[in-house]
């Protein structure tokens, strides 16, 4: 499987997911099955398992260890271990290899199913039960008349195990602002603990932030701007200089939200930075169709703020 024949159009608000299972059985032999999901866009290919070098000193028991593809060593993560279950043996095992964050990892499963394409509207956010009782490595789940299919944190299972990718330790990276630049952002992620990273370190260079829980409730916070500065006879930028959304949200993504802004006669002036684990060199050119200014991949918020300054600068001057 390529991405060059599974890519959606732009701004869409569609998705493709791949559905794999896992396999469960206990010690007194009860079997269980759990549908999981990951966006399409993150899979480069599907093979069988292959054999595996040990890894010394792993931090962590799902880190299986290295395998050689086609010249490229990679690490295989069995997801089974990471989300603390017992995954029957078996033949059949597959391996998602995936990339993402600027990073390939290989992720061992019971089996694949299929490709779904979904909107974005029928990938419900999770409640809190799901949350607790997946450790918070669910992003969204989708429901069909005979199971459930909760798609994962890709990102949080890499950045386990793989200490440079954790955000939050690239908070103390970002330089202080001068006293009263004032800039203001609106932050779309539907990840709270990576929304409230990102505002952390956007307050730090000097942004006030107003937060928004995924594309649909920013763009409805824009609009409602664009409602209050039309009223009031005030300028747009008295409310936002800046949008930073992530992609992947329930809803309304990233891609769809962007080219709503950048259609809108009176919002288009607004710069938006996507930044997102989806911002790759084969995937860069779908932000781009959806006129987005900018496209920086998690997690390099040092960078993320000061690309939003110089667009500041760059439509408005200030």
């Amino acid at each position: 499987m390529t991405q060059s024949n599974i890519l959606l159009e732009s701004g869409t608000n569609e998705l493709e997911i791949i559905e794999f299972f896992i396999a469960e059985e206990d010690g007194q032999g009860n079997k269980y099955t759990g549908f999981y999901g990951m966006n399409v866009a993150k899979v480069l290919e599907i093979i069988r398992k292959p054999d595996v070098t040990g890894m010394p000193n792993k931090h962590h028991p799902a880190a299986l260890g290295t395998f050689n593809l086609r010249g490229r060593v990679l690490p295989l993560v069995d997801l089974s271990i990471w989300l603390g279950k017992n995954m029957a043996s078996s033949d059949a095992h597959k391996v998602i290899v995936s990339e993402f964050s600027g990073v390939i990892t290989a992720f061992l499963v019971s089996g694949v199913t299929r490709i779904h394409r979904l909107s974005w509207s029928q990938v419900e956010a999770p409640s809190g039960h799901v949350r607790a009782f997946s450790n918070d490595s669910v992003t969204g789940v989708v429901r069909f008349d005979d199971r459930i299919v909760f798609i994962l944190d890709m990102e949080k299972v890499v950045a386990s195990l793989n200490p440079r990718l954790q955000m939050d330790t690239r908070i103390g990276e970002v330089a202080e602002a001068a006293t009263g630049e004032g800039y203001k952002a609106l932050v779309a992620d539907d990840s709270g603990s990576i929304r409230n990273m990102i505002v952390r370190t956007m307050e730090k260079a000097g942004f006030t932030c107003t937060q928004a829980l995924n594309g649909r409730e920013a763009w409805d916070i824009v609009l409602e701007w664009k409602r209050l500065a039309a009223e009031q006879n005030r300028p747009l930028t008295d409310f936002v200089d800046l949008i930073v959304s992530d992609i992947e949200m329930p809803e309304m993504d990233g891609h769809n939200f962007t080219k709503r802004v950048k259609e809108d006669p009176v919002l288009k002036n607004l710069p938006v930075i996507l930044f997102s684990s989806l911002i790759t060199e084969t995937l860069r050119h779908k932000g781009i169709a959806v006129g987005a200014d900018d496209q920086v991949s998690k997690p390099d918020l040092p960078t993320l703020t000061e690309r939003a300054k110089g667009l500041i600068k760059q439509y408005h001057g200030k």
